[in-house]
């Protein structure tokens, strides 16, 4: 497939309800309007806009597993889904994204035991999510059980040699809210050795607007608590426009997608 821009200026962005109660940032998830976060906010937000570009949700019932603050699944809900089922184990996150998108159904669960029934769901996304889990194994055999026969899922999560330069395979990540990071050959391993099929990996680029070195600039600017205006402005500027999905050297990718199907008729 030939590279794309994320669908950013075609899928509309999501901001929280006004009255919602904010979210207090720690690390382990990005929530939308919060200046310093916007670079990772729209970088994740790029991968549902790409998804929902390439895998339109027309009807059917998808699940959001790991939904952290909760724009995702209301992404999907707007681009057509007829119910977005959004999991979160975190009570605060769970109970913020209720609120603030009422239109998904948030429910709190442990992703160890999806609260699903066998073959019950279209699509399941999981985004920036196996990277965090102690039984990822586990999880996958879910996510097999209750997706129906020919049902996708989509999993994205930092490419561990541009996220964590380094690290080897198996090695415990320096951020301390991964498990265990992974490359493209990883991504497709694992999602092939959980029995589905038809499994590609796409990696998410920077676009010619966004400068290379924007993450360092900004992992010093958080270290020595130094953020320039001219930083600042550069960070709100991005949007999920701003980064290109392709499958032509994801292994290059600043995050990966690996997208599969259940085994069954489609």
């Amino acid at each position: 497939m030939a590279a794309r821009r994320a669908a950013g200026s075609e899928v509309a962005s999501v901001t929280a309800a006004p009255d919602s109660p904010g979210l207090t940032l720690t690390g382990e998830r990005t929530v939308p309007g919060q200046l310093r976060e916007n670079y990772w906010f729209r970088r994740h937000e790029a991968a549902y806009a790409w998804l929902i570009e390439q895998f339109p949700p027309a009807g059917g019932t998808l699940v959001d597993a790991g939904s952290g603050e909760g724009y995702g699944a209301q992404m999907l809900r707007d681009a057509g889904a007829s119910r977005v089922i959004a999991l979160e184990y975190d009570e605060s996150a769970a109970a913020h994204a209720a609120l603030a998108y009422p239109m998904v159904r948030t429910v709190r669960a442990n992703l160890d035991a999806l609260p699903l029934p066998d073959r019950s769901i279209d699509m399941l996304v999981t985004m920036q999510v196996v990277e965090h889990l102690w039984d990822l194994p586990r999880f996958l055999r879910e996510c097999r059980r209750v997706l129906r026969p020919g049902g996708l899922i989509a999993a994205a999560t930092p490419n561990r040699p541009t996220f964590s330069p380094g690290l080897g395979r198996g090695e415990r990540p320096a951020n301390p809210f991964h498990v265990e990071e992974f490359d493209a050959e990883q991504v497709a391993q694992m999602l092939s050795g959980a029995g589905f099929a038809d499994v590609r990996v796409w990696g998410v680029h920077h676009g010619p607007r966004i400068a290379p070195d924007i993450v360092a600039r900004q992992i010093a600017a958080v270290l020595e608590d130094a953020w320039t205006p001219d930083l600042l402005a550069e960070v709100g500027a991005v949007t999920s426009g701003d980064f290109v999905v392709d499958a032509v050297d994801p292994g290059a990718g600043l995050d990966l997608i690996g997208v599969g199907r259940a085994p069954g008729a489609s």
